[in-house]
């Protein structure tokens, strides 16, 4: 791997953290009464968003859907069987409440990411797109679901004013 090639995938990293970080900080900004700060954050993580997905491709990480939902598939498993049980551990070793909940919460989610990618993988090889269906995401957990938010979130608890349609 050539120098330039790790200078992209670590252009990539910071600016895909960049993105999740302004995004986080725009929703504090709203939270103390600060619209126009909110604004200005989100305006800097949709840039930083254009600079991810320019790195992203000039690896030649972008091909075609199913070699997508292939990559997806085995990032959220690996997530799910290997990178989060070390977490979890760790974190408990530690001592870090929040750490630990963070991660199960993580570990969970990832494992219905991957079945839900796995489903649209198989539609894509019998040459079909997913029905359309309503998708809804816990903003305590992550937990996403298909059709109707659940009474009670499964992984959080949370009830069905947590979760957040997706378009």
């Amino acid at each position: 791997m050539s120098k330039t090639d790790d200078n992209l995938q670590a252009a990539f990293a910071g600016e895909s953290q960049a993105n999740r970080k302004y995004l986080a900080f725009a929703k504090a900004a709203d939270d103390e009464g600060l619209p126009g700060v909110a604004r200005l954050f989100r305006a800097a993580a949709e840039a930083e968003t254009v600079h991810a997905h320019n790195h992203l491709r000039a690896m030649g990480a972008v091909g075609p859907t199913t070699e997508n939902l292939k990559a997806a598939i085995g990032g959220e498993t690996y997530e799910f069987k290997e990178m989060y049980p070390g977490f979890i551990t760790q974190a408990e070793k530690d001592k870090n409440g929040k750490a630990g909940q963070s991660f199960r919460y993580a570990n969970r989610v990832e494992q219905i990411h991957a079945g839900l990618y796995k489903k649209a993988a198989d539609a894509v090889k019998a040459g079909k797109d997913l029905p359309p269906v309503t998708l809804w995401v816990c903003q305590v957990c992550g937990n996403t679901v298909e059709g109707e938010p659940p009474a009670t979130c499964p992984i959080c608890g949370s009830p069905p004013e947590k979760f957040k349609r997706v378009e």
